[in-house]
Order: C-alpha cells, then structure tokens, then sequence
C-alpha cells in the first residue's frame, strides 16, 4: 500500500490534542518519530488507525495545517489565567453530541407548534440572587420547602432534575462520550455545561464528579437557562470563575439549595455539633458538601475548614463509587440520555415522525436495544 504524505505538523497537532504521550502511540506506531520528522510517511491504513487511536477526524489529517479547534460555547475555569486553550477531544465530541440532540429537539418542537419556554432568559445577572431563586423555584413547580419533604438529598436531586424534564430543560448526566465507557470525561477539565435555548435548553452535568458536587452543579446550571448564556464549566471547589454571569449562577444556585435565611436561623445549633455539615444536609436535604461550600460563602467557616472537608469527602466518594460499581442498563441510559429527550424521541417514531434508524443514531442505542429501552423506560415499544 502506497504511502500517504501527511504533513508532520498536522500528526503532531493530532498527538498533542490526544493526550497521549509519543512513548505511548510508539507501541503501536513505532515509526511515528520518523513520521513526526517527515523523515517516513504512514499508509492509508495507518493514518486511518493512528486517527482512531488518537481520536481525530480522518480529514484532518490531509489538512496543510493543523486546524483551530474551539468549542462553539466559552469555557469558564475558577482558577484565574487558566482557560482551556486546547479543549479535548472528548468535551468537543460531547458538545457537538448535545448540539445535534437540541437541534432535533427544536425542530420537533417548532413542528409541533410549541412556543418559547417563558423563563429562558428572563432574568440578568445583576438581579437579586434570592428574586430569581424564587422564580425558578415557581417555574419549576417547587416552593420553600420542597427538598424538606424528601427522605435523603439523592431523593431532593431526583426531583429537582425531574422537575427541570418537566418545565422542558433537557437534562443529561454522563460521566462518558457517548455510550463508550472506555472513554470517561474528566472532571478537571468540566463539570458541566449549559447549551442555551428559548425551546430546547440543555444542561449537561459531568458524572464523573462526586455524586454530592452534581446537585451544586445542576443548580448553576439552572441560573444559566435564567440568565440566557451558554457555557462550560470546572466549578473548581464549586466555586465560580471570575466573570459576572458565572459569579452570579453561583449565587443564584446556593439561594436556590440552601437559603441564607434559613441558613443563618440553624447555624448556631448546627455549628455546636461534632457533624455540623451534616445538620445542614439533613435539613435542607443537600449533600453535606454543598451545605459545607455554603457556610463558608457566607463567612461562617473559613476556608481551611472548607478545604479540609471537601478533600475528605471526596476521597471517601471515591471508595463509595469503587464499591458500587455497575448499575442497571437501562436506568444508566435513561441519565446518559436524558429522560424527556428519549421520551419525546420515542413519540416521535411511535407517530411517525421519525424513522428507527434517525432514533437509533441520536440515542446511540440500536435495533433491539432501542426498543428495550422503550419499554423498560416508557412501557411501549417504539417501532
């Protein structure tokens, strides 16, 4: 087979865009310092390999020049200067996943005549933190006390995503790109993003992070479907970037979980507890991280305390997670999904409006397994 003559700068850029290390990709491509040199050039059935190894488009690599990847949303990080120049290929495959979703989501909407979500982008971050937190909490059919009612604060997350499915935000957690668990998305780079739009919002909350930091996560994410601006996000510590919206998402999400008020009325009891984080997780049915980040935003821990725990908790989530590894299938898809993005797809086939094999590649789910997922989830099969 007839060598391909693949310019070097462009296989470098497609190295250091992988992560991968030369060491590494040498094991399986013992030329690539040659290849990098311009001293040897791959075949077609090389570079073909070599691009699925490094996770890059196959065009690419008959570029002149390395492209100038940038994801169509900003990326926020809480550590100043320290932007994501490079975004990697599994958060651009992620965002561009979601995109396609809400495309067809707001196509299906606009064709079934719906109107515009009345809270998208109904509120400015120089708005009262606690007016908007009232707001969302009436859009989203819930009142003060709602987490209250609920047994434990995994409870309170269920319903909260739940109610955001059935105010119309798309909701999707996934701690993987796509359905390959072979590729997990790192919690360093993001933990969520938020793809804004008037019919079809999306959020997206990385499920590689600690179960406890997701809620925190999913309630910033909310603020942003207020305040109309798309982005991603580390929450670093859960604490926001510097940037007015991003500052503003924050405050909006900790009023919305736990209240200042209320906050400040049980401080003096709780804080004389050996636990006084879980106190707060009890009462407000947040996990106790969140009610731990809270505390310390209103001054009444400092911020070694705060460290100190949320390394610690971290640490014993990360032995939880070893110990419950596995899960049920469908129930892993419902989350990867997206509840009411799956619900509307399967309506969509079951009237006719979309063919099984459109559905099979927005779900990532095939033949069969697709009309199981129906089933388990929805109780009818779609086609």
């Amino acid at each position: 087979m007839a060598d391909v003559h693949i310019k070097p700068e462009v296989l470098r850029w497609a190295r250091k865009r992988s992560g991968l290390s030369r060491e590494v990709l040498e094991q399986k491509f013992p030329k690539l310092k040659l290849w990098e040199e311009g001293k040897k050039y791959p075949t077609l059935r090389q570079i073909e390999n070599f691009a699925k190894k490094t996770r890059t488009p196959l065009g690419y690599f008959f570029l002149k020049e390395p492209p100038e990847e940038r994801l169509p949303i900003p990326v926020f990080r809480t550590v100043r200067n320290n932007r994501i120049p490079n975004p990697s290929p599994d958060l651009l495959e992620t965002v561009y996943l979601m995109e396609r979703r809400q495309a067809w989501m707001r196509e299906y909407l606009l064709g079934q005549k719906e109107t515009p979500l009345p809270f998208a982008a109904s509120a400015r971050a120089s708005h009262d933190p606690v007016s908007v937190a009232l707001e969302i909490r009436a859009a989203l059919g819930l009142d003060e006390q709602w987490a209250s009612r609920f047994k434990t604060w995994q409870d309170a997350l269920r319903a909260l995503r739940d109610s955001m499915e059935t105010a119309g935000i798309l909701v999707v957690t996934s701690g993987v790109v796509g359905n390959n668990n072979y590729r997990k998305l790192d919690v360093k780079e993001f933990r969520g993003f938020v793809l804004h739009d008037e019919y079809a919002p999306l959020v997206f909350v990385n499920g590689s992070d600690a179960k406890a930091a997701q809620m925190f996560t999913l309630a910033h994410e909310i603020a942003h479907i207020w305040f109309g601006s798309s982005a991603a996000f580390d929450l670093r510590e859960l604490q926001a970037a510097d940037d007015s919206v991003e500052q503003a998402c924050n405050k909006v999400a900790a009023e919305l979980l736990v209240p200042e008020e209320e906050l400040r009325r049980i401080w003096p009891a709780a804080k004389t507890n050996d636990e006084p984080f879980q106190i707060l997780a009890r009462h407000f049915k947040v996990s106790s991280l969140v009610g731990a980040r809270r505390a310390l935003d209103l001054g009444m821990i400092g911020k070694e305390k705060f460290l100190a725990f949320y390394r610690s908790y971290l640490k014993d989530d990360r032995r939880r997670k070893k110990r419950s590894e596995g899960g049920d299938f469908y129930a892993t898809q419902s989350s990867r999904i997206g509840r009411l993005f799956a619900n509307t797809v399967v309506t969509a086939v079951k009237e006719g409006k979309l063919l099984p094999y459109d559905a099979y590649k927005l779900t990532g789910l095939q033949g069969k397994t697709f009309d199981q997922f129906a089933e388990e989830l929805f109780g009818s099969r779609a086609a």
